[in-house]
């Protein structure tokens, strides 16, 4: 893609790590927030930061509560520009778009499916979109060439692009993002009063309680702005909660296998690789011996056989003297990277 003129209103996670991808390709870029400390930090972390009087693209990653005001300066202010925003919830922000109506052939909501358990300038990176999906919700009234523009942006960021409507994009995510986020939350609650031997909670609890440590202001923004669909998953997520209060309640042990057995099923449905279409996988198995260079040796008998590890998984101890990994990888791969370490000694099993 030929170099892109971007203003970036918004020095957080996405915003700064944006224009540092945007540096790296040597795009001009310039950086915008009301925050003097936040905007300081993205500056040294960008030092080609300068100030563009007409950017060909701008991309609001402003706070949810910021994105309208910014919405209107913008369309103000650059009127040739392109526009995107990079929230988590798309409705509301398009009906506001709506109504702007030299904005409308210009403007596509976006979301960028990255993140890190960290925020703000210092939590950026470059590389935080590789590998990721990115959505768009265009309207009918963009023009072509600027959808074109957006996309080639997102492929530039390293992610891939999708697209859909700005009503399945919420509906969607209520499930998948807005959800989890709630029922984490409420389980916190739920045993917040607990005294120190919540510390034998094990690895299961630990995980589910991750996302309890998000950004309170940043979500109470999103589960306003997308209130309808979240109360709707919130709504199904009870009546399935019901149904297996249930089946405890009245011993039915063959009705909570049956949840069990369809709820094993739904990670398989997600990729090994964050936020791409899912794949079908085949899994390899191999035990290591614990010393020095034995993950080294094993990804150059992968690399000898050109075949493509698409995600891997280790279970080792410290006093453990063996370990093993799991490497996921298509079904071809797998059948010749599993006859190749049998017959170099290694200890392989296929699932």
């Amino acid at each position: 893609m030929k170099s892109t003129a971007l203003k970036i209103f918004g020095t957080g996670l996405i915003g700064t790590s944006i224009g540092l991808r945007a540096a790296e390709l040597s795009w001009p870029v310039s950086l915008v927030d009301a925050s003097s400390g936040a905007l300081e930090v993205a500056k040294d972390l960008i030092p080609a930061n300068k100030e563009i009087q007409n950017p060909e693209l701008i991309v609001i990653a402003t706070t949810p509560n910021s994105v309208l005001s910014v919405l209107s300066e913008v369309s103000r202010a650059y009127p040739n520009s392109t526009v995107i925003d990079v929230g988590s919830t798309k409705t509301k922000v398009q009906r506001e778009v709506d109504g702007i109506s030299d904005l409308r052939k210009r403007f596509v909501g976006t979301h960028p499916i990255a993140g890190r358990e960290r925020s703000g300038p210092q939590a950026a990176r470059s590389d935080l979109f590789l590998g990721r999906a990115w959505v768009l919700t265009p309207s009918e009234e963009i023009e072509p060439w600027r959808l074109e523009l957006i996309t080639d942006f997102v492929t530039a960021m390293g992610a891939t692009p999708y697209q859909m409507s700005t009503k399945q994009h919420d509906a969607l995510f209520a499930k998948i993002s807005h959800l989890p986020q709630v029922i984490s939350i409420a389980l916190a609650s739920s045993i917040s009063e607990l005294g120190s031997e919540i510390s034998l909670a094990g690895q299961g609890l630990r995980d589910m309680l991750r996302l309890a440590g998000s950004d309170g202001e940043l979500w109470s923004q999103i589960l306003s702005d997308n209130k309808d669909e979240v109360l709707s998953s919130i709504d199904d997520f009870q009546e399935l909660l019901d149904v297996l209060r249930d089946a405890i309640a009245d011993g039915d042990d063959s009705r909570i296998r049956e949840m069990f057995e369809d709820a094993a099923l739904v990670p398989q449905k997600i990729g090994g690789k964050h936020g791409l279409k899912r794949r079908e996988y085949s899994f390899v198995d191999v035990v290591i011996d614990d010393k020095p260079g034995q993950l080294a040796t094993l990804f150059e008998e992968c690399g000898k056989i050109k075949v493509n590890v698409e995600d891997l998984n280790l279970e080792h101890s410290p006093q453990q003297e063996t370990g093993l990994i799991r490497l996921a990888l298509s079904s071809s791969d797998a059948d010749v990277l599993y006859q190749h370490l049998l017959a170099r000694g290694w200890k392989a099993h296929k699932q």
